[in-house]
């Protein structure tokens, strides 16, 4: 994962001061692309312990079509909890904490149903796209007929960047437009980020881009091989730069190896446990706070 050094040192030396929509401040540089061979191990970071667990569940989660954050934090991951908890105070004007928020948001379906949504983000966009007439469109389904019928077809494309959907989405979506590509061997896939926080978000970028793909070619029977990642507004957030500078100093270590049951046929087939990671033995975490 050396690329990930080098993308962090070129954002740090090349990239320019900006205001931003947090009001932290962020070191933006806009415009980078890097490509990883997923033959050569899984590209999950080494230099800081990056929660796989969490990684799996989101993408799960994003499978399912659900936009609501219950079903995440019912399997304890709280990645999207502070976006609805934010809302949810600046509309209400109570102090609770996020911990509160997200207890009750587990014990109060009617809370939950009320306060937990982001609107119409990833898994609406990927499942339940709505159409110009009102149908719904299953744009991974689309995806994975087309690999099986047409593998070489250039419009194997799937978006979340639904213009109409943009005002009701507590966070429009930041990994925004994925194709795949395939010779009928091997599978390959081109990820548009608009916008990647590289100190937090993209670690999990990298690992569910290739979680993604590899699951898609498990299911079409084609071998995954390079991701090609592609950025418009990559940046490093002022009050990461020091903990990023620290993470750099650190050796990579050898990657470890995705492992999927071989027995999931369909997309919507997989369950945690057909997910494992073998030989992952990062350096300690490093604490960064999100900028909501």
């Amino acid at each position: 994962m050396n690329f990930y050094k080098s993308l962090v040192r070129d954002v740090l030396d090349m990239g320019q001061s900006k205001k931003d929509r947090t009001g932290v401040g962020t070191i933006s540089l806009f415009g980078y692309q890097y490509q990883h061979d997923l033959r050569t191990g899984f590209p999950l970071l080494t230099t800081k312990k990056v929660h796989f667990r969490s990684v799996v569940e989101e993408l799960l989660w994003f499978l399912t079509g659900s936009t609501n954050i219950r079903p995440l934090l019912l399997n304890r991951t709280t990645i999207w909890s502070e976006w609805p908890h934010k809302k949810y105070v600046e509309k209400t004007g109570c102090d609770i904490s996020l911990k509160d928020f997200e207890r009750q948001i587990v014990e109060d379906m009617g809370f939950a149903n009320a306060h937990g949504d982001l609107g119409p983000v990833y898994g609406k966009q990927w499942r339940r796209w709505s159409g110009n007439t009102g149908q719904e469109i299953d744009q991974l389904s689309d995806v994975i007929h087309q690999l099986r019928h047409s593998p070489t077809s250039r419009r194997i494309i799937m978006t979340g960047w639904n213009p109409s959907d943009l005002p009701n989405q507590l966070l429009p979506p930041c990994h925004t437009l994925y194709q795949w590509g395939s010779d009928g061997k091997f599978l390959d896939v081109h990820l548009y980020q608009r916008s990647a926080d590289v100190g937090l978000g993209l670690p999990f970028n990298l690992a569910s881009v290739a979680l993604l793909t590899s699951m898609i070619a498990l299911v079409t029977n084609l071998e995954p091989r390079r991701v090609i990642h592609s950025f418009g507004d990559l940046h490093i957030y002022e009050n990461h730069r020091s903990a990023l500078e620290e993470q750099i100093l650190r050796e990579p270590q050898p990657l470890p190896r995705l492992h999927l049951s071989s027995h999931v046929t369909e997309i919507d087939g997989f369950t945690r446990e057909d997910i494992e990671l073998e030989g992952y033995n990062p350096a300690p975490s490093i604490k960064m706070n999100v900028a909501v």
